[in-house]
């Protein structure tokens, strides 16, 4: 759960590994530091900690666009709500370079989003593994703008940077790019290492544009934080795959 790395480690993992069948019963949904704070702009515990419904289908054209359960086999997918322990806003980063990797993590991956729809998305081949998939709409200069901006900071913060929000505060260390393949217009992946209050983990990001939609994908390990995760293929080609088909359907 997002309890096990507290404050500012990133937005949006909503779906740990209570959705994995490895021992064939739930953890604890508060998770072992459950009174840790929790990471700005992250959700409430998922459908499968708490018994409630999978995501609608149908519409807007963002909510056709975001992931729902059944999309994937082998995953649990669940709607994501704003955690009421979150503080609220956007991270600020201590350099000017770095905000928009701030701003990636907050409750919106950037403030000129219109709108925006978060999925957690739990493996359940990967015992810890947890996604974060999160749907935005934008016009279409600001998802180019984007795009740029991210690849800006991914070059330019390699050394890390930290960021607030509220009264918390966190550091993103050894940011580094990393290759991964998509079907979108235009992406750009990184990898780095998140920590506050003596915690740390491993994060994963790829963030894609596909015309006016911008696809945020979060990876971590919520069972070995330590350990390197991957957004799966399968997730990232799967929601590249929807949002096409919707933009096609117009």
């Amino acid at each position: 759960m997002v309890a096990l790395v507290p404050a500012l480690l990133f937005a949006a993992v909503g779906c740990s590994s209570t959705n994995t069948p490895a021992t064939g019963k739930a953890p604890d949904p508060k998770g072992s530091a459950g009174s840790a704070p929790a990471a700005p702009g992250a959700p409430a515990p998922s459908a499968a900690a708490t018994g409630s419904a999978a995501p609608k289908t149908g519409g807007s054209r963002l909510e056709r666009s975001a992931l729902a359960q059944g999309d994937l086999p082998g995953y649990q997918v669940s709607a994501q709500g704003k955690n009421p322990n979150a503080p609220d806003g956007q991270p600020q980063a201590d350099k000017k370079a770095c905000q928009p990797l701030a701003d990636i993590m907050g409750d919106k991956p950037d403030p000129s989003a219109r709108e925006v729809l978060s999925r957690g998305v739990g493996s359940q081949k990967q015992v810890g593994l947890a996604v974060s998939a999160t749907v935005g709409s934008y016009s279409e200069s600001d998802a180019k703008a984007l795009i740029a901006r991210l690849k800006a900071a991914v070059a330019a913060c390699g050394s890390g940077f930290s960021a607030t929000v509220g009264k918390q505060t966190g550091a993103y260390r050894e940011v580094r790019p990393a290759d991964y393949r998509t079907g979108g217009d235009e992406s750009v992946s990184w990898t780095m290492t998140a920590a506050a209050e003596g915690v740390s983990a491993q994060v994963h990001l790829v963030v894609v544009r596909e015309g006016d939609t911008v696809v945020r994908l979060t990876a971590l390990n919520v069972a070995a934080a330590q350990q390197k995760a991957q957004v799966p293929q399968e997730v990232a080609d799967k929601q590249l795959e929807k949002i096409k088909k919707v933009q096609q359907a117009g």
